[in-house]
């Protein structure tokens, strides 16, 4: 369909100046100029704007980073990590804010054991998104090591952790490649939300309800017992 852009403002909430802006950026196609002072925009222009909600409201993308994928979203999704970028530090539990260090001051910084966090990285319970780029995340977890030690037993659960989730990126790779096989111009707008959908909500929700039926079924025996 075609429309006015007063009807793009109507049908996506978002004000002329910003839809403008967009356009002006590469964000979104040209308009369609049926005459000199006569504009049309069309249902891509509507799903790229949800698209830009989407990653902005959810993931704290910046305009730079979706101009960055939105120009080169037809590229496979297997072969180019631009869909990935604005997700790397959401799917990383990382604030924007959080301050960064290198190894060095990072061990310094917080009195870190060479030897535990050199045996932490070779197990992967420790993956900095860069070899040389650390942050409080990373002590948090240091800590909780601490705490399976004051007890006196292995942190294996984490080992555990790291093996099933290697398994799990493989499953993850592969729905990606499959939606690489099927992606096309039309359906871009709903392999993005099979994407985000997928990591940022149905996982965390059948890891947590599986936890809590397992909890949960361990203290129902527990009572009837």
């Amino acid at each position: 369909m075609q429309y006015k852009i007063s009807e793009l403002v109507a049908k996506t909430n978002v004000p002329k100046s910003t839809i403008l802006y967009y356009i002006k950026e590469g964000m979104l196609p040209e308009a369609n100029k049926i005459k000199s002072n006569v504009h049309r925009y069309s249902d891509e222009h509507i799903e790229r704007i949800k698209y830009i909600n989407y990653m902005k409201e959810n993931l704290g993308s910046s305009n730079e980073q979706l101009k960055n994928i939105l120009q080169n979203k037809n590229q496979s999704f297997s072969s180019s990590s631009s869909m990935v970028v604005p997700l790397m530090n959401t799917l990383s539990a990382i604030p924007i804010e959080a301050k960064h260090y290198t190894k060095k001051e990072f061990i310094s910084t917080f009195n870190i054991n060479v030897g535990l966090l050199d045996k932490l990285l070779k197990d992967e319970i420790l993956m900095p998104i860069d070899h040389d780029d650390f942050t409080e995340k990373e002590v948090s977890i240091i800590q909780l090591v601490h705490y399976y030690n004051q007890v006196g037993i292995e942190y294996d659960i984490l080992k555990m952790y790291v093996f099933h989730a290697k398994a799990l990126s493989m499953i993850e790779y592969q729905i990606q490649t499959q939606l690489c096989d099927i992606r096309n111009e039309e359906n871009f707008s709903v392999l993005w939300k099979i994407v985000f959908e997928t990591l940022f909500n149905v996982k965390t929700y059948i890891f947590n309800r599986q936890t809590y039926k397992a909890f949960f079924s361990t203290l129902k025996q527990e009572v009837l017992t």
